[in-house]
C-alpha cells in the first residue's frame, strides 16, 4: 500500500469519520423516527422551516437575482458522517450562551440537514447575508444570546414571506394575535410580520419576556414554538419539572423536534465545510435607502416612471400585502435603492398621478343617481293595489311629498335623508337663506 494512502486513513480512523454518498431523498416526509433505549420508535414532526420545498426557497428575488452557485467550489457531492464525539465536541466549541447539547434527537436532525436538506442549506447559507446582520442587531438591542439568529433558519428557512400552514407569517412566523400584541401592524393593506427589520425586533423583545417568564433559554424557544401554556402544561405534568428534556415527552408532537432542530441549525450553519455543502455565492444586493411618503402609491406607478423592476420594490417591502404602500392612513415607509431616491422625490408628482384612476381605485366621494326611475318592487306594488297608497295629495304621493323639519336639522340632513340637494329643497319651497325654522313644514318632492 502506498504510505501517502496508508496515512491519510489513519488520520480518517483517528478522527472518527466514515464517508458515505449523500443521496437525495426527493420524499416530502415531514417528520424522523427516534428509537429510545427500550425499542420505542416515536415519530416527531419537524419544524415547518424544514419541510420547505427546494423551488420555493429558489423562486425568492434575491435568490433569483443575488444569489448563484460557487463554482469555485470543489467539495465532492457526499456527506461525511463522524463518530458521535465529533459532533458532541464541535457542539461544545460553539461560542454560545444556551446549553447545546447532543442526544440521538438532535443527531437525527444534523442529519436531516446534513443530508436531505444539504442543498436547502447552500441557499440558506448565502441568504443569511441578507438578514444576519438584522438578526443580530435586533438581538443585541434586547440582551439576547445571538445563537438565536438561527431561529428563524427553522422557522421559514429565511423566507419573509413564508405563511405556515396555521397562518403563522414571516421570518419570526408570528402569528396574528401576538404580532400585533408586539406591536406589529396588520391589516387589508400591511403586514409587518413580513418586514424584516420590525419583525426582528419584535421577535426579540417576545423572547426576553419569554425568558423573564421561564428562566431558560431551551424552554424559552419551545415556549416561542408552541405557546408558554403549552410549556407551562407539560412542566405541570412533568410534575414540576423544569428542563426541557424532562418535559419533552408532554410537549405537543412539533415542538418536541423544536429545541433538537434548532440545535441542529447552529450545527450546520457552522460546520457546513465538514460536510462539503458549499454556500451560494451571494452578491449583496446595492444599498437602499427609505422615503417617508404621506399618499398612496401603487408599486407599479413606481416602477414605471423610475423604469425599474417592480419585483425588486416588492423584495425591499415585503410587508405591504397589495403592492400599495398606504401614505393616506399614515407617514408610511418605502424602501429603495440608493440611487432611485432623487430619482423618487424628482418625480413624485408624475409617480402619483400615473394611471392612479386604475390602480388606485378606491373613490373617496362617490354621487348618487338620482335621476334614474325608482323601481319598486311587485311586493310593493300589490300592497299599494290593496289600498295602502295614499291618494293624489297624500303624503307618499310621488312629486308631492313633504316633511317637518326638526329641531336641530339642516337643509343638508333634510336633503340626504330624502335623497335629493339642498338646491333643489330651496327652489321648490322658495327658501333663500340656509336657516329653516324647526315645525315648519317643506316640501321634499
Amino acid at each position: 500500500m502506498d504510505k501517502r494512502l496508508f496515512w491519510i486513513l489513519i488520520l480518517l480512523l483517528g478522527f472518527g469519520l466514515t464517508v458515505q454518498a449523500q443521496v437525495v431523498d426527493e420524499d416530502d416526509e415531514d417528520e424522523i423516527t427516534v428509537t429510545d433505549e427500550d425499542g420505542t420508535e416515536t415519530e416527531i414532526e419537524l419544524p415547518e422551516g424544514m419541510t420547505v420545498e427546494l423551488d420555493s426557497l429558489l423562486s425568492q428575488y434575491h435568490a433569483k437575482h443575488n444569489l448563484s452557485i460557487n463554482t469555485n467550489c470543489n467539495f465532492p457531492d457526499v456527506n461525511p458522517v463522524y463518530d458521535t464525539l465529533v459532533y458532541i465536541q464541535r457542539l461544545r466549541q460553539l461560542p454560545t450562551v444556551m446549553e447545546l447539547a447532543h442526544n440521538e434527537v438532535v443527531q437525527q436532525f444534523i442529519d436531516r440537514y446534513s443530508g436531505r436538506l444539504r442543498r436547502s442549506v447552500s441557499i440558506m447559507l448565502g441568504a443569511q447575508n441578507f438578514y444576519m446582520p438584522i438578526f443580530e442587531q435586533a438581538l443585541e438591542s434586547y440582551g439576547i444570546p445571538l445563537e438565536l439568529k438561527y431561529l428563524p433558519v427553522i422557522e421559514s428557512a429565511l423566507n419573509p414571506k413564508a405563511v405556515s400552514r396555521v397562518g403563522a407569517t414571516g421570518l419570526w412566523q408570528f402569528m396574528l394575535a401576538t404580532g400585533k400584541q408586539y406591536g406589529l401592524e396588520v391589516n387589508s393593506l400591511v403586514d409587518e410580520r413580513k418586514d424584516p427589520i420590525k419583525s426582528s425586533y419584535a421577535a426579540a423583545h417576545y423572547l426576553k419576556d419569554l425568558y423573564r417568564i421561564f428562566g431558560d433559554w431551551n424552554l424559552v424557544i419551545a415556549a416561542y414554538n408552541c405557546g408558554p401554556e403549552n410549556v407551562n402544561k407539560a412542566i405541570h405534568r412533568s410534575s414540576g419539572k423544569t428542563d426541557y428534556w424532562e418535559i419533552y415527552p408532554y410537549l405537543p408532537r412539533e415542538t418536541r423536534g423544536y429545541v433538537p432542530a434548532f440545535i441542529a441549525a447552529n450545527y450546520i450553519m457552522n460546520y457546513y465545510c465538514e460536510h462539503n455543502i458549499c454556500p451560494m455565492t451571494t452578491n449583496l444586493p446595492q444599498k437602499t435607502d427609505t422615503i417617508m411618503l404621506s399618499r398612496d402609491v401603487h408599486f407599479e406607478q413606481i416602477a414605471h416612471v423610475l423604469n425599474c423592476d417592480i419585483n425588486q420594490i416588492r423584495e425591499l417591502n415585503p410587508q405591504y400585502r397589495r403592492d400599495i404602500v398606504n401614505g393616506n392612513t399614515k407617514p408610511s415607509v418605502l424602501k429603495l435603492p440608493v440611487n432611485l431616491i432623487n430619482a423618487f422625490i424628482d418625480n413624485e408628482e408624475d409617480i402619483y398621478a400615473y394611471n392612479a384612476e386604475t390602480l388606485l381605485t378606491k373613490r373617496a366621494v362617490v354621487a348618487v343617481n338620482n335621476d334614474a326611475p325608482q323601481y319598486t318592487s311587485p311586493r310593493h306594488s300589490y300592497a299599494k293595489g290593496k289600498g295602502h297608497a295614499k291618494g293624489k295629495k297624500g303624503r307618499h304621493t310621488r312629486g308631492n311629498r313633504s316633511v317637518t323639519v326638526k329641531k336641530g336639522q339642516t337643509l343638508s340632513q333634510i336633503a340626504a335623508r330624502n335623497h335629493t340637494t339642498v338646491a333643489k329643497l330651496k327652489k321648490l319651497n322658495g327658501i333663500k337663506g340656509n336657516n329653516i325654522r324647526a315645525g315648519k313644514k317643506i316640501r321634499v318632492k
